[in-house]
């Protein structure tokens, strides 16, 4: 029996890590907490992003990854190393295969920092994946087929939609409107429409209680609080789920023009089967409520969001080396 392979979806705000032989092994957030006294990394992942909105003036808070794009490789390869050696513990006696996601906009030099990163922290082999074609397989598609799939993966920093054939990307496209734009987009609804400050994590709390990016028949409601723009002084407001849709407008409606896009420009033959098979969404983002039926509104195809969301770009991701394999035979 070979090691396991690994397959690792590195995403702007969580990275989740997948081993062929135990599932997922890992969710922590992609956070580096840096102290500057002792030029030490002081606490990555889950406990670094706890220690975030509390670090003092010591303290740096580093996001290695932003709007999908690597920004600091020296911390992203530190991270990477850290995550891998906790997925595979130390008994290893073989190091492992690595498949790794990235955003299919990446440049190639980003390319090659990925995989010389990844070989650092101890891959035997490493394979980079197309992210929608990771969400494909982690969805259960069968990508090797030549039907037309069409994919949407909305995570925190980017939302990318391809149309897979044949194992390989026919359509695609990327824009940096996804989760963390959601987030945003509430903070300064909230701050204009209400006169509160509010921070990302109540933002969050409230995207993921009262969020929709579709009327609904009877709005939900929730208290919110934070500080008063005015005073200062902290303070409590009410908001309905129909403040959020109209706080998240822009924001979803620029990830259905991203698909109408696509749909505009897919070959006819390709288009069909889309029709038949509906549109697969993955993602955290894609939680969002509502977000699957605004697109059906929207292009008249039906639009289905994944069960596991969140974990279907790692497990596709891991599963890819198999696939691949499959293909070659």
């Amino acid at each position: 029996m070979a090691a396991s392979d690994i397959g690792i979806d590195l995403g702007t705000r969580n990275c989740l890590v997948y081993s062929t032989g135990k599932g997922l092994v890992l969710k922590e957030s992609t956070v580096v907490v840096y102290d500057k006294d002792t030029e030490k990394i002081k606490a990555i992942g889950e406990e670094a992003r706890q220690m975030a909105g509390h670090a003092n003036s010591g303290m740096e808070v580093i996001r290695p990854i932003r709007q999908g794009v690597i920004v600091d490789y020296v911390v992203m390869e530190k991270m990477l190393k850290y995550f891998i050696s906790k997925a595979i513990g130390r008994r290893a006696f073989r190091k492992p295969r690595i498949s790794i996601c990235v955003p299919s906009g990446i440049t190639e030099i980003e390319r090659k920092a990925v995989e010389e990163s990844t070989y650092q922290a101890g891959a035997r082999e490493v394979f980079l994946v197309e992210e929608p074609i990771a969400a494909a397989i982690g969805a259960g598609v069968d990508v090797t087929k030549p039907f037309g799939n069409l994919i949407v993966d909305i995570g925190a920093g980017t939302t990318d939609a391809a149309v897979i054939s044949l194992a390989g990307v026919v359509v695609s496209g990327s824009i940096k409107v996804a989760g963390d734009v959601f987030d945003q987009a509430i903070m300064n609804y909230v701050r204009k429409n209400h006169s509160l400050f509010i921070s990302e994590d109540a933002a969050e709390e409230i995207k993921i209680k009262i969020g929709t990016a579709c009327e609904e028949a009877d709005p939900r409601t929730m208290e919110v609080k934070g500080r008063n723009v005015i005073t200062g002084l902290p303070k409590v407001a009410t908001l309905t789920s129909e403040e959020i849709r109209v706080a998240l407008k822009d924001a979803t409606g620029q990830i259905v023009e991203l698909v109408h896009s696509i749909l505009e420009k897919t070959p006819p033959e390709l288009a069909a089967d889309i029709v038949d098979r509906g549109i697969v969404l993955t993602g955290g983002g894609a939680l969002l409520h509502g977000m699957d039926t605004l697109i059906e509104q929207k292009t008249g195809v039906s639009a289905t969001t994944i069960q596991d969301a969140m974990g279907v770009v790692a497990i596709g991701t891991g599963k890819y080396a198999e696939v691949m394999a499959k293909m070659d035979e």
